[in-house]
């Protein structure tokens, strides 16, 4: 199937750059010696997270006539957030589908750019979706399952390719993979010495399980929202998957345990705020399965419950 494109990516990087934060390379002073560290701080984009990036270049894409019937789309929380945002930006109305275990803040935010939200039960978010198009007449803007999508996560790649040009690491969050799919494009276009490594929960590694066994295959819902990385619980759709072949040269799984120090060490290292599901590339490192070199981690998204975040930080 056709694959994005380095070119795709730089033309997302122009539809979106009036809506998006060109997030900074931050040194982490605190990291190894022969691992110099940076952080991709995605947790400062306007709705706390990466996903902005992709749901700005999809609905931006569209023809006008088409884009004012309104988008349907359906996430766990920053998705949805990132499609409300945008199009409340192109006044044109959004039908989010959320499950009933979202986080409460990230159903709260979704609401507030105007977005109705639709919840539903674990594993139903497609279906229920898909009547909502039908009600609504409007378009699907999915979370990772589209080139737009992956190509305007893919300006993340873009941006460390111009900032840190000699990078040898590039630690990125898997889940339903566009986010690695974007980003292994651009960096394999750009930086061809550098590896690209996934990283995902050791309770919801259906990609590791995956590129391992040279197909998808499926981990049930159940077993995926055991992790408390709620944005990592998707799995990689075909066009997903394919990339994520061509792009990643491994992937790293982490504990639940690793995932909360990283949350801990974000937040009282960098003073930055991460959910969980960001501050997985930061356990990777910490685990020291990295090749020596010059290292990126994406921190996708700060989206965390307060509560948690409290009960992460005194644990």
């Amino acid at each position: 199937m056709p694959l994005v494109t380095i070119d795709d990516i730089r033309s997302a990087a122009t539809r979106i750059r009036a809506f998006v934060v060109r997030t900074p390379l931050i040194p982490a002073l605190w990291a190894d010696g022969d691992r110099p560290l940076w952080i991709k701080p995605e947790n400062l984009q306007s709705i706390g997270a990466f996903k902005v990036r992709g749901a700005f270049n999809a609905i931006g894409n569209l023809d006008e006539s088409v884009r004012t019937r309104g988008v349907v789309a359906y996430s766990s929380g920053n998705h949805a957030q990132a499609v409300a945002y945008a199009a409340a930006v192109f006044a044109i109305p959004a039908h989010i589908v959320m499950p009933r275990e979202t986080p409460a803040i990230k159903v709260d935010a979704t609401r507030a750019h105007g977005a109705e939200v639709v919840l539903c039960e674990a594993g139903q978010r497609e279906r229920v979706a898909a009547d909502l198009l039908e009600q609504t007449g409007g378009v699907l803007v999915p979370p990772f399952d589209h080139p737009d999508i992956i190509a305007g996560q893919g300006t993340i790649g873009l941006e460390i390719a111009e900032d840190l040009p000699t990078v040898d690491n590039v630690l990125v969050p898997v889940s339903g993979g566009g986010l690695a799919s974007g980003i292994g494009t651009a960096i394999k276009a750009l930086c061809p010495q550098a590896r690209v490594i996934g990283v995902e929960p050791e309770l919801a590694a259906d990609t590791a399980e995956a590129l391992a066994a040279g197909h998808r295959v499926d981990w049930s819902i159940e077993d995926r929202n055991r992790t408390i990385a709620d944005g990592l619980r998707s799995q990689p759709s075909e066009l997903t998957f394919a990339h994520l072949q061509q792009v990643l040269d491994g992937v790293i799984t982490v504990s639940e345990n690793e995932i909360r120090a990283a949350v801990r060490e974000l937040a009282r290292r960098a003073h930055l705020v991460s959910e969980p599901s960001g501050a997985v590339a930061l356990a990777a490192y910490r685990r020291g399965e990295t090749p020596p070199g010059r290292t990126v981690m994406v921190l996708s998204g700060g989206n965390i419950e307060p509560a948690m975040l409290g009960e992460i930080l005194v644990g």
